[in-house]
């Protein structure tokens, strides 16, 4: 991944709104949610969800597809893993940090 790209999407999430919804389409995997489902889960106005999904479609974060009369979203999961490559690429210069790189319990239950 370019840094353009990685910077596009952290971009993207770097919203609170923007970031439950990809979370959301990451826990819905890959059946995705209609928009009218994404708006109920985490109480974003319909309205405004459009332009944060806009977003994290610009971004390749999110994917739609029609299903009937619904749009269906989806999180992109290879953007997804190219990016979190992309972040950990040159983790401890290459050597091994298993333990470094583990989040604690604590911050497992704490994000």
């Amino acid at each position: 991944m370019e840094s353009k790209t990685a910077v596009a999407a952290l971009a993207a999430l770097a919203q609170e709104s923007r970031l439950a919804i990809f979370r959301l389409l990451v826990q819905a995997g890959s059946a995705g949610l209609a928009a009218g489902k994404i708006s109920e889960a985490t109480g974003v106005p319909p309205s405004s969800l459009s332009f944060h999904l806009k977003e994290l479609t610009h971004a390749n974060l999110v994917s739609s597809q029609q299903a009937g009369r619904f749009v269906i979203y989806q999180a992109n999961f290879p953007t997804m893993t190219a990016l979190l490559a992309f972040l950990t690429d040159n983790c401890c210069s290459g050597e091994t940090c298993a333990l470094t790189c583990q989040p604690t319990d604590a911050e497992m239950t704490n994000p």
